[in-house]
Parts: C-alpha cells; structure tokens; sequence
C-alpha cells in the first residue's frame, strides 16, 4: 500500500512526494481511512510509529475540501507540552506546504510578544490550533477563540495529559466546543482513566491498537547493574568509548538533569540540560542545536521522553531507572526511528531492580545485562524472575551477566513515517 491509495488531495499528494513518504505504517494504514470517513478513534500506539501523520493527514485533506466559510478553527489539537504543540505544528507546516493551509501553536511559557502573535493568528483565522490546555484556557477566557466552525478535536498523548494533572481543564474545553464534532484521542497506554476519558468524550469510536508495549526493532537494548557510586563513571566510559552521534541522557529529576550536565561538561564532553526552569527560547534554542548535531548530547527528564521528534539520535542512557514501565518504551523511543538503529542503555541500581523487572515484564523479555568495564569493580547482583512473554503467559529465565560491549551495529528494523 502506498499513499497514494488514499486518494488524498493532490496537493497533499505533492507535499508527501516531496518529503519523500511514500508508504504508510501500520498506524497510518489503519487510522486513515477512519478518520477520512468521520469516525470518532481511541488510537493506542507507541512512539515512533508515525500517529502524527496518521491524523494530520486526513485532517489536512478533510480541510482542502472544506467550504471556505468554514475553514476558519477547523482542528483543534491538544498536546501535552510546548515542545510537542511546536513538532506537530512544524509538521503541518512540512505536510501541508502546497495546501496553503495556516496553524499556530499555542502554549505558555512565553513573553507578551508570544501571546499577542498567538491571539491575533487565531483572530485572522488559522484554520488549526494545537494548544497545550493550560494557555488554551486562558484564551478562552479573553473571549480570543471562536469554537463555532470547529468540526475536528485531536487529543495527542492523551495519556502523558492525564499524567500531568489535566484531565479536568480537557473537559473544561470539551465544555466549548460544538457537541457535533469528530474527536480522535491517541494514547501510547490503554489505562482506564484513558478508558474513562474516551468513554466521556468519544461517539461510538474505533478503536485501534498498535505494538504498545515493544521498543522498536532496530533499538539494542542493554542495561548495566551500577551502584550509584559507579554510575558517572560508567555513562563517561560509555560515552567516550565509541563515536555515538547524538545521545539522550534522561534522568529521574531536573535536579539530576543539571548535576549530570555540570559533571558532563567537567568531563570535557559538550552537553546541555533541558528542563522546566528554561526560558522558552533557551530550550527551543538547545532543542536547534541537537537537530543540526552541533550539541551532541541532550541530558533531560521524561520531559523529552515524548516532546520531540528528531531523527538520528544513536544512543538512549537512562542514568535512573523510570518509575513507570510505559516511560521506558518512550525514553528508548527517542532512537531507532525512521528506518535507522541505535542503542539504549539503562543503568540499574540495587534499589531500582524491582522497577527493571517491571520493564522486563512488560516488554516480554529479558534485557542483556553487560559487565562493568574494567576498572570500576563489581556492580549489584541481579535476582532472577518470572516475565511475560508476548502472549502473556509467564515464562521464566534467568538473569546471566553477559560479556558483550554495547553495539550501534545496524540491525533491520520497519520505518515510521512523519
């Protein structure tokens, strides 16, 4: 199947040319054809699967066909972060270049130049808003939005949305929004309060589900057993062992985030922190400079687990284990996209192993556990346990130290598009 059996406007057909797609994921493939027909959709897939482009590309041809009086806030997307209101607007951008349809991004965090440019394209009509709620509801508020033409509602990360405490500022929007419209929710975990949300919100929906607990094909997994004492040690070791690109060091905190950056750059290795207390433009700033590899390492939170979209980043260190299992598929998800490989390191403690195996369970496999280099002395030992395999059912294994050295050796892998 290629794109072009959609049918899509064939200005939308030149924008996809252009940037070279020309085969759907199985996301895409899916989603599509639902969302063309008007469907309401509860869409659970992974990052890195191309779930962007699987709505905004029905979405964009939807509009091309639009009667002109009502184009005016046709779309309404809601993200989670400024980060990711900013991806999917430059992706509208790159899709719909020959469409001549117009997007502003919306978000908080910005200075009175931002708000005035956001109020006034809204204003003038931009025919797609993607907003995180927060500053969204305060230009509902200022009486800035008119919700009347809105004939589309995108929730993206629905899931990260609930985490981060909005589940009733997103039913405080639904609020002013017309009751005749198509909502797409997508979320990367099906947990009943996204289960509740849908229910809440959705018409009789679709529903699709894509590979939402597996890491990519072309990620190596490894992981090493390190007492905290051991850890810096061991990410400089790694770090400086072989050329890797890009890398993405995420850890537990902000505070960590900045204690690994200072001990980084003390070590001689250019890295920058990204992190909540950024003004706006440092962090769209730090954010350009890893885009055009001029700043090879990017140290950050979960914050950037699912904030940005960028190709080529050949290493993933998780320096803490994460809390949730679901953050991991997300943090590991930052590398092996678009058809390439990469590498993803967890460094595990004697407090966080209960947390790995977790991981382990849910992904339905034992990870590799690499030895310590030489010179840094025995690591924690690691306590076998049962874990689910792909069908569910608990296969057991045993936890072995392994003698491989973690590897970007290219590995096959299926490609995401957008």
């Amino acid at each position: 199947m290629t794109f072009h059996d959609f049918n899509f406007d064939s200005k939308l057909t030149e924008g996809l040319d252009a940037m070279g797609f020309s085969k759907p994921t199985p996301i895409q493939e899916q989603a599509i054809p639902l969302v063309l027909k008007g469907k309401d959709l509860i869409a659970c897939a992974q990052t890195g699967t191309g779930k962007t482009a699987a709505f905004l590309l029905p979405i964009l041809h939807k509009i091309i066909n639009t009667p002109e009086k009502q184009r005016r806030l046709n779309t309404l997307i809601l993200t989670p972060t400024r980060e990711l209101a900013i991806q999917i607007d430059q992706q509208i951008e790159g899709l719909g270049y020959f469409t001549g349809i117009s997007s502003i991004p919306i978000y908080g965090g910005g200075d009175g130049a931002a708000w005035v440019q956001q109020k006034r394209a809204l204003e003038q009509g931009a025919e797609i808003a993607i907003a995180t709620p927060g500053r969204l509801i305060a230009l509902i508020q200022m009486g800035a939005l008119n919700f009347k033409q809105l004939q589309h509602l995108i929730l993206d990360e629905a899931d990260r949305m609930l985490d981060m405490g909005f589940y009733d500022d997103i039913l405080r929007i639904i609020k002013h929004l017309p009751v005749q419209r198509q909502t797409v929710l997508f979320s990367a975990t099906m947990a009943p309060k996204i289960r509740a949300l849908a229910k809440t919100i959705l018409h009789e929906p679709e529903q699709i589900t894509i590979s939402i607990s597996k890491p990519a094909e072309g990620v190596t997994q490894q992981a090493y057993l390190a007492f905290d004492t051991q850890k810096m040690a061991l990410l400089k070791e790694i770090l400086t062992g072989q050329t890797w690109g890009t890398a993405i060091i995420f850890a537990s905190t902000k505070e960590m985030a900045k204690k690994l950056d200072i001990e980084l750059n003390r070590m001689g290795l250019l890295s920058k922190a990204f992190h909540s207390d950024l003004e706006q433009k440092e962090r769209e700033e730090i954010l350009r400079e890893f885009r055009s590899k001029s700043l090879p390492i990017l140290v950050g939170t979960d914050i950037i687990s699912r904030g940005i979209d960028i190709e080529g980043i050949s290493l993933v260190v998780n320096f803490n284990v994460p809390s949730d299992p679901a953050d991991y598929i997300h943090r590991v998800g930052r590398t092996a996209r678009a058809e390439t490989t990469g590498t993803a390191i967890t460094f595990i403690n004697d407090k966080e192993q209960r947390k790995f195996m977790a991981i382990e369970e849910l992904i339905g496999r034992e990870i590799e556990k690499s030895p310590l280099p030489a010179g840094l002395g025995e690591g924690p030992s690691y306590t076998a346990k049962p874990v689910s395999n792909s069908y569910g059912k608990k296969k057991p294994f045993a936890h072995k130290r392994s003698n491989n050295k973690p590897s970007n050796k290219p590995r096959n892998s299926d490609k995401p598009q957008g």
